[in-house]
Parts: C-alpha cells; structure tokens; sequence
C-alpha cells in the first residue's frame, strides 16, 4: 500500500482546461442529458465506471480491504456504482452507507438496488458511532460520501465517520471532491472534511484544489472527462482557468533567423541598496536570460563594482547617493522596467520613487520594495501606469489590498484592486494566480524548493525581459510564471527541494524553454525515423 500511495500521489499532466462552478456543473449535467437523450443514471453510471477503470488499472486484482462509504445522493451513487463494479471483478468490498437522513436521490436508490444483486446482501447501514468499522493502514478507502453538492459541514456521529478515516493512515481515494469540502467557498469545519490521497474528478478540477487553506485536504487528482456538453463547457465563462504547458507553447514568441538583440529590447532594472544589491543582480540576470537584447541596471553607487563584475552583460548607471536611490535619472527609453527588488524605503527613495511614477511611459514590473513604498503611500497608487504587472508576496498582497478572512475573498479583493487600478496582480503562492480585472488564471508549475530568497527576485526580471522582447503584460505574466515555475521543477529534479537557490532557478531558465517543446521534438522523430 505504501508503493501505491506514491504512485497516486504523482499527478497526471493536467490538460489545459476551464474551471467552473457548482452551478455551471449542475447545468452542463442537465444539458448534457438533455442532448444525448439519456437518463441521469446513465451519466452516473459512465463517470463512476471511469472511477472503477483508474483504480482496477492500478490493483490490477490485488486483493486489498477496500471500504466504500456512501452517503444518500448522487456522489453515494457513484460509490454503489465503483463497489458493484469492483465486486464484479473480483474484489474484496465493504460497503457502507451513511444513513444519515431519509431523504435518497433517485439515482443512488436505482444503485442500492443493483448492488444487492451482485452481493446478494444490502450494504451495511450507519446510523451512528457505534457502526464505524475498524479500518487498517494497508486498506484503500472510497469516499463517496458527500460531493460538490453539500452546503453546510457534517455534524455529529458523521463528523466522527470523517474523523475516522482520517486517522484510519489507509489510502483514502475521493470521488469528485474529498466530502466536506466546498469546491468554491471557504472552509467552515476543517475537522469536517476528509483528507484524500488522490481524487478522481469529473470533467475540471475544483477551484478549491489549488489555494493554500483547502489544497491541503485533495493531495493530488486526476480529472475524468465524463463527456459533458463540450459546447455548453466552451460557451461558459469560468471562475478561473488553469494555464499549462500548451497554452505557454501558444504564448512563446520565436526567434527569427535575421533578428538582432534590438529586436529584444533594452530593458532596465532599478533597485539595491547597501547591503541588497544581490536582488537586483537577479532580476538583472533572469532579464537577461529570458532573453531581453540588452539591460541596464540602476543602482546606488555602492552597487556599481558588485554588478559590473558579477553580471558582466549588464550595463549599469548610479545613483549620485552612495547607499539608497535618491533620484532616478536615465538617458535612453527602456523597453520595459522592473522596479523595487532590494530598493528600500528611505523617505528620499519613495520621493525618487514618485517621481519616476509620473513620467515613466514603459511597461512596468513592481516588485518588493516599489510595493511597500505603495503600501506606505497609498495615494501613488493613482500614479501606477495601466498595464503594470504587480509581483506581491502574501504579505505585501495583504499591505495593498487589505486583510481577508479566507482565500476565496483573497482572490475576490484582488480582483476588486486588478479592475479598479487597470493592472496586472499577481497571487503567489504554491500555484500562483495571475490576476487581470475580473479574470484569474492558475500557473500549473513551480515546487516548495522555490520558497528561498531571491525566487522573487528571479520572476520580476523574468517579466520585466518578457516585456522588453514585446510580449503585453497578461503574456508576460502568464508565460512569465510558467517559466519560472518549470525552471525550478527542473532544478528540483537535480538538487532536491531543499538545496534549490535562487540562482538555480536562473540556471535553468533555458532548460525550461526547451522543455516546451522537447517532448513535440521527441515525436516528431519518432515519427521521421
């Protein structure tokens, strides 16, 4: 059980795809059998014999415990479907049914029956405490209690089932969604909710699979296409969208044989101050390498020696002060600029800061301490040029939009900041979340090795040289923090989580470039040869 445990637990490559809400399932359900003149029962039937296919294909009739829990409506019905199927095929099932009211959806009725025709008994009925079964560590447990359906947290000797089974160290696989999750609202019971292994969910992943207080109870999922309405599915506009590797290959911008480093731009950074110079010797460095045609940096004099002989592709202009940024004052047009890594936030620095606000007419990255200089002074935000790209870490987020109670009202104030101020935001976070106005998109990659100084740093500059090279600020930050998260899935691969630099994740920057192409490159000489 513990080598099928970490099989689960690596992820299938998610497909790009659009995520909805209960409502816009509920509907492309009706639509669907509608269209396809089928019964409901029929689309219960399809989905969970897709839940019975991933698990047989991985026991492959090994004879493990395996505990299907049921509750009374639909997702319950999914679970009578996958232990019937699972008795058919030879399996050793115990089936429960949570009975924990008396009202039955007509489908798990249909399915209760069915099962005791292949059993030859009825499953057994909980109706409190006292009937939990004893469960071991070696067992697989099938959660099919509650779906995306529910609408408060389970209570009472339900509550204790859930319990149960979290303790239980068996291998817990949820069908749709782990029961008492909500798919898109905040948690209200965490005790409530039981904590899966893997889950197998219908047709798109749950909003609530990537944000930080919910991800913790779905580990890892796969996404079953149930075949729902593919017209309806297109027509609908999601609450959010997942960004992946083939909507990045739909952004990149190739290179033309007789291109020149102007065609690339000349981009400038502006940061450091005495003892923080090495932040803007990132960003200067992953502009450089994301492929920006030239770069200058901006920095205090104290910063002059270090980057000249650090990053020697760099150009570098001073501040007349030798400790802070005091006025910032250039010669040339940069094609993009990205502004505030290691800056501070002397009072003479925010002025310089200001200043640079009002005339400034380049694409725009602020980061770290261009933020907390906004933070402070919230009347600059009037002075943000439109389009800007804003790079926050969680706490920074929080100083410029305010504090939230959840991540569901996190995203909804970001949003709220995104369209007011006509910018670009984004959430970072184990998936980050790029928001423009009203739309967000999830980024599919990066690792928790990319939770070191400078990681920052490093994606500031690669926007800023995404920018420079003429992407519009949504492409940047969409194919910005796709890079930067394979960059490092990549460097994790050879260093491990732990060891990963912020260095290393520019290293590998050209990797992940040739990653995303490299398994295309792979086919097509299979199919030459």
């Amino acid at each position: 059980m513990i080598l099928f445990k970490k099989l689960a637990n690596l992820q299938e490559e998610i497909l790009s795809m659009k995520i909805f809400s209960n409502q816009q399932f509920y509907k492309a359900d009706a639509i669907t059998i509608e269209n396809q003149k089928m019964q409901s029962v029929d689309l219960m039937e399809h989905a969970a014999t897709l839940c019975f296919n991933w698990l047989h294909e991985k026991l492959n009739g090994a004879q493990v415990a395996i505990h299907v829990f049921c509750g009374i409506g639909n997702n319950g019905g999914d679970g009578l479907v996958m232990a019937r199927l699972l008795l058919i095929h030879g399996y050793h099932v115990n089936v429960y049914i949570a009975n924990f009211t008396d009202k039955r959806s007509p489908d798990f009725l249909i399915n209760y029956n069915l099962i005791k025709e292949v059993s030859n008994e009825w499953p057994t009925l909980m109706t409190s405490e006292e009937d939990l079964p004893k469960l071991n560590n070696e067992d697989i447990i099938i959660d099919a209690l509650f779906g995306i359906g529910l609408n408060r947290p389970p209570e009472g000797w339900v509550k204790n089932l859930i319990l149960h089974i979290n303790k239980s160290e068996a291998f817990v696989l949820a069908i749709d969604i782990p029961s008492g999750l909500y798919s898109n609202k905040k948690i209200e019971d965490k005790e409530a909710i039981v904590i899966a292994d893997h889950t197998l969910t219908f047709q798109a992943p749950k909003l609530a699979f990537f944000l930080p207080e919910t991800a913790e109870f779905c580990l890892s999922f796969d996404v079953l296409d149930i075949g729902l309405d593919q017209d309806f599915l297109n027509s609908e506009s999601p609450i959010a969208r997942l960004f992946d590797k083939y909507e990045a290959q739909e952004l990149y911008k190739p290179r033309n044989k007789f291109d020149h480093k102007g065609n690339y731009g000349h981009c400038l950074v502006v940061g450091g101050s005495y003892g923080k110079i090495g932040a803007t010797i990132l960003a200067s460095k992953a502009a450089l390498k994301i492929g920006a045609g030239m770069l200058t940096a901006f920095v205090p004099k104290c910063g002059y020696s270090i980057l000249q002989s650090s990053l020697l592709e760099a150009m570098v202009i001073t501040d007349n002060s030798n400790n802070f940024i005091e006025s910032i004052d250039i010669n040339f047009t940069p094609s993009a600029i990205g502004i505030g890594m290691g800056m501070g936030t002397d009072k003479k620095t925010v002025l310089a800061f200001k200043n640079f606000l009002l005339n400034t007419k380049s694409p725009l990255v602020l980061d770290a301490d261009a933020l907390n200089c906004i933070s402070e002074n919230k009347e600059l935000l009037k002075s943000i040029p439109k389009d800007s790209i804003l790079t926050p870490h969680p706490v920074e987020l929080k100083r410029l939009i305010g504090d939230w109670e959840d991540d569901f009202q996190k995203i909804e104030m970001a949003k709220n900041f995104s369209e007011k101020h006509q910018i670009v935001i984004l959430i970072k976070g184990a998936n980050t979340i790029i928001v423009d106005k009203r739309e967000i998109y999830i980024n599919v990659t990066g690792n928790p090795g990319m939770a070191t100084a400078g990681s920052g740093d490093v994606l500031a500059g690669i926007l800023t040289g995404l920018l420079s090279q003429g992407y519009l600020p949504l492409e940047a930050a969409l194919f910005g923090v796709y890079i930067h998260g394979s960059a490092g899935d990549i460097a994790s691969e050879h260093l491990g989580f732990e060891a990963i630099l912020a260095s290393d994740i520019i290293d590998t920057i050209g990797a992940a470039y040739l990653n995303l192409f490299m398994e295309e490159a792979k086919e097509e000489t299979k199919s030459k040869a």
